[in-house]
């Protein structure tokens, strides 16, 4: 029996449209409920032109950083000295040259330990509204905790040990104390890393450059999968800057997605494990859309290999529909002008 089952048949046909609608209540609720979370030391450098009205809105073309915090911050993201053994560093589960992800359905930390999770992309991440999938962190800061004090993920080591780790090496005592007047401490080491990970935005996808007046920037299927994708009801869930990662949802509204995989862990729990709270079983961050091509496999699971399974999957047991092969090929289409740019190269 699925959740919705008590909805009499000849009513769910009407599902899709009350999706829609939702669709624009949220769109127009999300500059007010779920503004991006961007550090106040991070200013998107003002835009003069005409914008769409559509639930999705562009990433910023230019944002003002401290170049000197994200270079600091770089060099701690790809330092396995962050982890207990030398062996692990943050770009090990989120390669930049690999859409920010490791490729692998479960990320693997310490000495190949399984954490459990697919790792989602780094990208972008400095717009989402929570971090990790079961939004447990409100902040990159609080979210860096997690995998260096982890033992899984790099070793569990206290932040004591990182920054006494740290002050030994003479380059980062004198990059610390050119940055920060109280040169290597726990707070600065995240502020580090944090402002890095603001400067991964990708903007300038095709479809940014439709959303700002360029009619030619994207193909015609890709326009018809956007139609789609909005009348389907994807973007009841999928929309704002990020087409995604500014709110929750349960994994399986229309279906038991768990029961039909089999092999409940932990982790499929989502946010119940933060909040102990039965309405939050299976409830995940729905994840960002965006150079969402580039990120297989998919889901917190990694359980769909293609963006062809993922869409189907997410048919079945979110909207209650089997979308039909020609409208997911469109889809796709739309969703591959999500594809963006970084460093002024195209993804």
């Amino acid at each position: 029996m699925t959740r919705l089952s008590f909805i009499p048949r000849n009513l769910r046909i009407y599902i899709p449209i009350l999706l829609f609608l939702l669709a624009i209540i949220a769109a127009l609720s999300i500059p007010q409920l779920r503004s991006p979370q961007v550090d106040s030391t991070v200013e998107p450098v003002v835009e003069l032109v005409a914008l769409r009205s559509e639930p999705i809105v562009p990433i910023p073309l230019e944002l003002e950083l401290d170049q000197k915090r994200v270079a600091l911050g770089d060099r701690l993201f790809h330092d396995p000295a962050l982890s207990s053994n030398d062996t692990i560093s943050c770009a090990t589960c989120h390669r930049i040259d690999q859409g920010g992800t490791d490729g692998l359905a479960f990320s693997q930390g310490m000495l190949g330990a399984n954490t459990g999770l697919n790792s989602p992309t780094v990208f972008n991440s400095g717009f989402h509204f929570r971090f990790n999938w079961d939004g447990r962190a409100e902040t990159l800061e609080d979210q860096i905790d997690g995998p260096i004090t982890a033992e899984k993920e790099m070793g569990g080591m206290s932040w004591p040990d990182v920054v006494n780790k740290l002050s030994q090496a003479p380059e980062y005592l004198s990059s610390f104390n050119e940055i920060y007047p109280e040169g290597i401490t726990e707070a600065n080491i995240k502020d580090a890393i944090a402002i890095f990970q603001h400067s991964l935005y990708t903007p300038n996808a095709p479809f940014d450059q439709y959303l700002r007046g360029n009619d030619d920037a994207i193909s015609d299927r890709a326009k018809e999968g956007y139609s789609l994708f909005k009348s389907y009801g994807c973007v009841t869930c999928h929309q704002g800057m990020l087409v995604g990662g500014n709110m929750f949802q349960t994994l399986g509204v229309f279906g038991d997605y768990f029961a039909d995989r089999g092999n409940i862990t932990k982790a499929d729990l989502g946010r119940y494990n933060v909040t102990q709270d039965d309405l939050d079983r299976y409830v995940f961050k729905v994840p960002s859309l965006r150079n969402i091509t580039l990120t297989a496999p998919y889901f917190h699971d990694g359980n769909p290999k293609t963006l062809d399974q993922a869409i189907k999957l997410m048919g079945k047991y979110q909207l209650g529909v089997d979308i039909p092969q020609q409208d997911v090929d469109l889809i796709m289409h739309f969703l591959r002008s999500l594809t963006g740019e970084y460093q002024g190269q195209p993804l």
